[in-house]
């Protein structure tokens, strides 16, 4: 199957912070999964260089557009990284290749008979001498009454256009715009009134608030967008007497999904339009994003007439992370900046807290209380404790070799194939408890449930039930420790050595079947855990490690953070 996965495309004008963050960690878990199940999988992404937000920070800092999208990129390129991100490609929307891209999107967008020419009153700074884009205007949002931007309106989610603010101001000078008549190049998403309804109404297994948000939307009744504006930075817009004006922000940042699909073909060899239309495509991004994903991108894509182009199918849409109680503000500096958290923590930490603890449903709080007894209560006490104890085990009672069930037929049974309700329930035992042949029930039993994983936590990714799938995992993690705490090796290691042997074997297999099920989650702890195995194979199935094998060097998978922690983050944010 081929699969394309596009993650939303932050702003080059500040640092990522874990609100960034938790809408976009779904886009990676996907892409992990489907390269697991031997889909042809297109994960891509970049940074947002152009629009006012970066103009606005140019200013601030008397630098260029470009050096600070170009400065703000390689920060982003430096934290996914870091973050384990598998893009297949990322890029930036000031980059060449999206630029020729998006240019001849837009030539053939003009062809499609959807796009006409109209002059309109926009605003215009008469102190500052100039047309204001989007961001340089605030006011109050004439839906809510709440102070908006000229772009949108972050109290109630309307798409706004500066002219529409009641009250306008710049916000580089603070003077009330004026009005001034532009020519600029219009889509008619009126025109594509019923494509878009009947589009939407297909998709009412999209997130709820994807569904109800591009519901409303059509029922307060679409407007034509203005592809163009009277900027200087920006992609220029490729048709004669608009040479001064550039494709407004919102017509060719979200047209990124389709370039990098459309390059990456190139370089491998691909079709692009039998890539793109036969795809399963998922869309990952937070709230406020998804107008511009369910509304603004297929409307972009049904305007080229030229060629037929497939509509998203899956809205990855996450609700707000806020932080100790209170809304994250750039502005105010109240936020947890990834690039700093990264100096300090390990990177599945993150990973795990921002899936177990993110909001994926609804608005969900992160606290430091939190994330630092999440980490020492579940990766570290659970999962970190069961794969260690059980590596360290075999390393100091089997020499670091993986066990088999008896001396004498050091072949492991117990992974080999698959168990039914009949094995799980034998229990032809001796009278010291251990079994004459084969496995005992309770080993069957996990293995079986180990087994049943695969397919259930699979459904669960695919269905965007990130968390459900998460817990689902680690609830399995805490019968594991169970599991080794009833059949005391450290006494049969002593009193019966054959069960000890199955016991162990059994948690060997546990710890290499979690380092799959997880790798999609917290891909740095099941690297460290294919290298203490070792094991190569990632693919999403049951793997199975026979008995015989080294174990490679077994380190400490997470380690424990001191809770006086808590109190030294609070301080750092609050200063």
């Amino acid at each position: 199957m081929n699969v394309l996965i596009g993650n939303a495309w932050p702003y080059a004008n500040g640092s990522l912070h874990i609100g960034h963050i938790a809408c976009l960690l779904p886009g990676d878990i996907l892409a992990r999964y489907h390269r697991a199940k031997g889909d042809t999988v297109m994960f891509v992404s970049g940074s947002d260089c152009h629009g006012t937000p970066v103009s606005i920070r140019a200013r601030q800092e008397n630098k260029t557009p470009q050096e600070i999208s170009d400065e703000y990129h390689e920060e982003f390129v430096k934290c996914f990284n870091k973050l384990g991100f598998s893009y297949d490609l990322y890029s930036k929307t000031s980059g060449p290749e999206h630029r020729e891209f998006v240019r001849e999107y837009h030539r053939k967008l003009y062809e499609g008979g959807y796009v006409y020419e109209k002059t309109t009153l926009q605003t215009y700074c008469g102190t500052c001498g100039q047309f204001l884009p989007d961001r340089f205007v605030r006011g109050v949002c004439p839906n809510c009454g709440e102070k908006a931007r000229g772009d949108q309106c972050e109290a109630c989610g309307s798409v706004l256009d500066p002219e529409s603010l009641l009250e306008p101001e710049c916000t580089v000078c603070g003077s009330t715009p004026e009005l001034k008549p532009s020519a600029h190049l219009y889509l008619a998403l009126t025109r594509m009134k019923e494509k878009l309804e009947n589009y939407i109404e297909s998709h009412k297994d999209w997130r709820k608030n994807a569904y109800e948000m591009s519901r409303r939307y059509l029922n307060e009744g679409l407007r034509d967008r203005s592809l163009t504006r009277d900027l200087d930075w920006g992609i220029d817009v490729p048709k004669e007497g608009f040479e001064n004006k550039k494709i407004y922000i919102w017509a060719e940042n979200v047209l990124g999904y389709v370039s990098l699909c459309y390059t990456l073909c190139r370089q491998k060899g691909l079709d692009f339009l039998e890539f793109w239309n036969t795809s399963r495509q998922y869309y990952a991004h937070g709230k406020d994003n998804i107008p511009f994903h369910t509304i603004i991108l297929p409307s972009l894509l049904l305007g080229r007439t030229d060629c037929a182009l497939k509509l998203p199918d899956v809205i990855v849409s996450s609700e707000y992370l806020t932080l100790e109680g209170k809304k994250i503000s750039t502005s105010n500096n109240w936020a947890v900046w990834i690039k700093d958290m990264l100096e300090r923590y390990d990177p599945d930490s993150i990973r795990y807290f921002l899936v177990a603890n993110g909001p994926e449903q609804r608005d969900t709080d992160f606290t430091w209380t939190e994330f630092i007894n999440s980490h020492n209560g579940e990766l570290l006490g659970a999962y970190g404790n069961f794969v260690n104890r059980s590596l360290k085990f075999i390393q100091k009672f089997f020499g670091g070799t993986v066990p088999g069930f008896s001396p004498a037929d050091p072949a492991s049974e117990a992974f080999a194939d698959n168990f039914s309700d009949e094995d799980c329930q034998a229990s032809a035992g001796h009278p010291d408890g251990s079994q004459a042949a084969g496995i005992s029930s309770r080993s069957a039993e996990m293995l079986k449930e180990l087994h049943a994983l695969f397919p259930s936590v699979g459904a669960l990714i695919e269905q965007c039930c990130f968390k459900a799938a998460l817990e689902t995992i680690f609830a399995y993690v805490r019968k594991a420790n169970k599991y080794f705490d009833e059949q005391q090796p450290w006494i049969t290691v002593n009193s019966d050595i054959r069960k000890c042997r199955e016991t162990m074997d059994t948690c060997v297999q546990i710890a290499a079947n979690l380092a799959v099920l997880l790798e999609p989650f917290l891909p740095f702890s099941s690297a460290k855990i294919r290298g203490m195995l070792p094991m190569d194979s990632t693919a999403w199935q049951p793997v199975s490690i026979p008995a015989g094998r080294k174990l490679g060097q077994v380190d400490i998978l997470f380690e424990r953070i001191d809770k006086k922690m808590i109190k030294e983050e609070l301080e750092r944010l609050h200063r």
